[in-house]
């Protein structure tokens, strides 16, 4: 009763109950340490451990970023989270990628500060601390990069081939980047959450190289300083590196340059179609002139086998973090070839349209093209992938 009479008296004082007392200042979480993984399980524990002992003095979250591992990744970060509310899961079903993950993770965090690194503990975590000492203390500063290419820094145990090609990437970066940045392609920073506020609806969210993405997005040019670190050996399971990463990064490259123009997700689609042609013509002289098979036969067959192949590359390259498989992989085939014959009927209908108009053939048969593509691209984007 004492308590309800203590209630009554604040209302009728006119308090808010909502509104915390003028000189009380409340705490929240003031890093967020958001980590992408896929099997990662047998690292989840260990990267939980070692942020504790090295932001003892620290309000700080990690947020893992799971696609739906089937090693139970989900499972082992709620349990630690039962335990331990600054351990938190954002499992993403039906999508892939490092760099859309790690939007994902900033985007669920409330926290002034967000750093970003890796679940296979070869990024330094000890310098976590040093990073947000910079970002409180410097206000110039937008972004501190751990970097493997300044002075006291490493590589570690990359092979020849491996460090040619990252400082080749590196170098090629520089032609859309507008900072003096020595490594750009780190994965491993902590940035100010107003800047991820200011540009993150201008990221391409492609690919692997999401400090490429902020550094090239950005309306204005960032302020950017360099810590130097000693890139580790992998702490536990495999590299999710593979030939996809070049592909990726070089489709983040053209989409910062031509992104404002065309959707990258057509050009990638229009280089498979190109592809396409010619498996279409191999097709054709093999069943036409190899093996003698009707024309008509031939031209069918070479048709269905060229849209398979486009579907295929599609599937693996342009919707790789929507990927089809097993019975959808087949259902999506279906539906692919559908929408691409009734291209084909689109790209004859103007063509022909417009020579009757008395348009050079040449002018008709490229608009017929650019119909037909638009169209697949267009309808297959809805109902294949269904993005």
């Amino acid at each position: 009763m004492q308590g309800d009479r203590t209630l009554v008296s604040h209302i009728a004082a006119g308090e808010s109950l909502f509104e915390a007392p003028a000189k009380e200042t409340v705490l929240g979480v003031e890093l967020s340490v958001v980590v992408p993984t896929f099997n990662e399980r047998d690292n989840v524990h260990e990267v939980v451990t070692r942020l504790a002992a090295c932001l003892e003095q620290t309000a700080w979250e990690i947020i893992f970023v799971d696609d739906d591992s089937p090693d139970g990744t989900v499972e082992l970060v709620r349990e630690i989270g039962m335990r331990d509310r600054r351990v938190r899961c954002l499992q993403r079903l039906g999508r892939r990628g490092l760099a859309s993950a790690c939007i994902e993770g900033m985007l669920a965090s409330s926290a002034p500060y967000v750093a970003v690194m890796d679940a296979d503990l070869q990024h330094d975590e000890t310098l976590l601390g040093r990073m947000l000492e910079i970002l409180q203390t410097e206000d110039a500063i937008d972004v501190v990069v751990g970097s493997r290419y300044v002075d006291g820094s490493g590589i570690g145990q990359w092979d020849q081939t491996r460090a040619v090609y990252s400082q080749f990437a590196t170098r090629l970066s520089r032609s859309i980047l507008n900072v003096d940045l020595r490594d750009p392609l780190s994965g491993f920073f902590m940035i100010r959450r107003r800047v991820v506020d200011e540009t993150v609806r201008r990221l391409s969210g492609i690919g692997f190289k999401i400090l490429l993405d902020f550094l090239a997005s950005s309306r204005r040019p960032l302020q950017v300083t360099e810590l130097p670190y000693v890139f580790r050996p992998r702490h536990a399971g495999e590299s999710k590196l593979d030939n996809q990463v070049v592909w990726d990064y070089l489709l983040l490259l053209v989409d910062k340059r031509l992104g404002h123009l065309l959707p990258i997700r057509f050009l990638a689609f229009s280089l498979v179609g190109s592809t396409g042609v010619l498996v279409h013509l191999l097709t054709l002289w093999l069943l036409f002139k190899g093996l003698h098979y009707g024309f008509l036969a031939s031209q069918m067959t070479a048709t269905l086998v060229a849209m398979t192949s486009n579907f295929a590359l599609n599937n693996i390259v342009t919707y790789r973090d929507m990927r089809l498989r097993g019975w959808q992989w087949v259902r999506g085939l279906g539906v692919f070839i559908l929408v691409c014959s009734i291209g084909v009927l689109a790209n004859v209908g103007v063509a022909v349209y417009l020579f009757r108009l008395q348009t050079f053939w040449v002018v008709s048969a490229v608009a017929g093209i650019l119909v037909g593509v638009v169209w697949n691209y267009a309808v297959s984007a809805v109902y294949t992938w269904k993005t």
